[in-house]
């Protein structure tokens, strides 16, 4: 299935239906009298949460989304059936904006969540509606309440509890091969991720859900490179697991490539808890990991863990530190 995060589509919610003029017309009734119905409601555009989907695709082709109106009153003082609600069904994680991008009219972050977008329009009473003392036989009817529409955006922002930074070729996709099921593309030349990835980490201490973004170079903030759009989907982990390439010259440019993009970018994605580990040690000799060890802590500031993706060497305590960030940050959050 093709992953998409962003889409824009069109709602509109149903109108009420008009409301019934009839009269009595029966045996033995002698003055008869009004017996319109009222019309029924309009159906509501909801967008609910649903578990089993990962991805915006059922809104990459369908972008016209549009409630069926009340029905009509009718005679006998019979009521119009109301309309069934629209529902978009969204995966876990979807944000609906408003068109201008900024304005959020639904965060769905839990399973069954329901918001509703649009609300029908009420249904138009019935001539019985204005019988009275001075108007025994009224020929009016009220019209169905207008229906509302507008266009929204559709931005998906993956729920993990820890996430995977780094430049590109940095062994994120191979980390996250070794520690979980997912299966993501695994190549020698940059950019071999192209989307979002997750992953189940199961350990002896629990488990928990692991993402992997796409890469960012210097200027992703201004486009570079694929830019900062999966950005978005490490806004909600609790941790950030920073991979720097050993292999590469200088350690510290490279995280500093990387932390001054997150901090371009925003969203408190700078003050998440971070932990710093050189990648592929497998390649390089002890002197080599010493000293870039050592630049790695002068620019970052915090204890440098050591692993290699490809043989699981350091992997096992990665994990435990990194379980333990996440659940320290979320119940830290909660409270």
């Amino acid at each position: 299935m093709k992953f998409l995060d962003e889409a824009k589509v069109f709602i509109r919610s149903g109108a009420g239906g008009p409301g019934c003029v009839g009269f009595r017309r029966e045996k033995f009734i002698e003055y008869g009298g009004p017996d319109g119905g009222d019309g029924g409601r309009g159906g509501d555009v909801v967008a609910e949460c649903v578990d089993g989907l990962n991805t915006l695709i059922d809104y990459r082709y369908a972008q016209h989304f549009k409630a069926e109106r009340g029905q009509h009153g009718m005679g006998q003082n019979r009521t119009g059936a109301n309309a069934p609600d629209l529902v978009l069904r969204l995966p876990r994680g979807t944000q609906v904006l408003s068109e201008d991008k900024e304005t959020v009219l639904a965060d769905l972050t839990e399973i069954g969540q329901r918001v509703v977008l649009l609300e029908g329009g009420a249904g138009g009473a019935g001539n019985t509606r204005y019988k009275s003392s001075i108007n025994r036989a009224p020929t009016r009817a009220g019209p169905g309440g207008e229906s509302q529409e507008m266009w929204v955006w559709l931005r998906l922002k993956l729920i993990a509890d820890a996430g995977l930074i780094g430049l590109p070729n940095a062994g994120k996709s191979t980390f996250l091969a070794a520690v979980t099921r997912a299966k993501p593309k695994i190549a020698d030349y940059p950019f071999t991720t192209l989307h979002p990835n997750l992953g189940v980490v199961q350990s002896d201490d629990g488990e928990f859900v692991l993402a992997d973004i796409p890469g960012l170079i210097e200027g992703a903030s201004e486009g570079a490179g694929l830019g900062t759009r999966f950005l978005g989907h490490i806004e909600r982990c609790a941790a950030l697991l920073h991979l720097v390439d050993g292999t590469q010259d200088d350690v510290a440019a490279a995280y500093r490539t990387v932390r001054a993009e997150l901090r371009a970018y925003g969203g408190n994605l700078a003050r998440k808890k971070e932990i710093v580990a050189l990648n592929k040690i497998d390649a390089l000799t002890p002197e080599e990991i010493e000293t870039k060890c050592a630049a790695l802590a002068r620019v970052s500031r915090k204890t440098v863990l050591t692993i290699s993706g490809a043989t699981g060497m350091g992997i096992p305590e990665v994990l435990r530190t990194l379980r333990k960030l996440a659940i320290a940050s979320r119940k830290k959050l909660a409270a």
